[in-house]
């Protein structure tokens, strides 16, 4: 399947509860909310390069699935992982959450998953 495109953040559900669960700090949080987010995603066979802007934060992460590499999370903390595809989906680790993010037609859907805390973001392919 290729990920390439552009994807804009349409909605998002346990948005706070998840980002305090990871422990971003409430004013992180407030600014977060209602910002625009823009998921950049430029696939080469099984090299990716992804870049989530939102607001002012860029995020930037560069893998090849199968191959151990260096992702920054959310907090900026840089973990070593393994990106997998498992049924056509990225699936990754990122200490102890789990992250699937598949794409069906033009809705990419990425769930990130924290013990029994589930953060859904849904996005439209806008090119």
């Amino acid at each position: 399947m290729a990920f390439s495109g552009t994807y804009e953040l349409e909605s998002q559900e346990n948005f706070e509860t998840f980002m305090k669960a990871i422990g971003l700090p409430d004013e992180i949080i407030e600014k977060g909310k209602g910002v625009k987010s823009v998921t950049k995603i430029a696939q080469t066979g099984n090299h990716f390069a992804i870049t989530v802007t939102t607001g002012p934060k860029v995020l930037h992460n560069e893998f090849n699935i199968g191959e151990e590499t260096e992702l920054e999370s959310l907090t900026e903390e840089k973990i070593k992982t393994t990106v997998n595809i498992v049924d056509g989906k990225l699936d990754v680790k990122l200490k102890g959450v789990h992250s699937v993010t598949e794409l069906s037609g033009d809705v990419l859907t990425n769930v990130m998953t924290l013990k029994d805390i589930v953060y859904t973001r849904i996005s439209k392919r806008v090119s």
